[in-house]
């Protein structure tokens, strides 16, 4: 980050930042600052990976008009690879969009129970009501 700055010259600053500000004051201006750069560098960050994907869409754009110039046969490797890029991109861009089935209202049977199971426990639901009426 300071490249030409050595120690001397950062030792010098916060001596300067000491007299002027004071002791109270440079800790707070001290965060501030560290604050600006963090987020001027977050902003030259983001600008930097806009930019990057721009390039790349527009390599992708090139790479397209190319394979249509050819009829989209006997493409070169780096051409088929970027019509499956955009092949990929289109599919996951429609895949949120799908209707998806819902599954019916009706209670789903648990597969472990059987006929005889079933049986069981409504022999014990109605032993169980007459036995609580006596």
């Amino acid at each position: 980050m300071f490249d030409g700055i050595g120690f001397m010259e950062l030792l010098l600053i916060g001596i300067l930042g000491l007299v002027v500000l004071g002791p109270e004051r440079l800790p707070v201006a001290v965060r501030s600052l560290t604050g600006w750069i963090r987020a001027l560098k977050r902003m030259a960050n983001s600008v930097k990976d806009e930019l990057e994907q721009e390039l790349k869409i527009d390599q992708l754009h090139a790479d397209l008009k190319k394979a249509e110039s050819k009829g989209l046969a006997n493409l070169s490797p780096e051409l088929q690879e970027s019509i499956d890029q955009l092949k990929k991109a289109a599919e996951s861009v429609n895949r949120p969009y799908k209707v998806e089935e819902t599954p019916s209202e009706a209670p789903k049977k648990s597969p472990d129970e059987s006929p005889s199971v079933k049986e069981a426990k409504s022999s014990e639901v109605t032993s169980e009501s007459s036995s609580n009426s006596k």
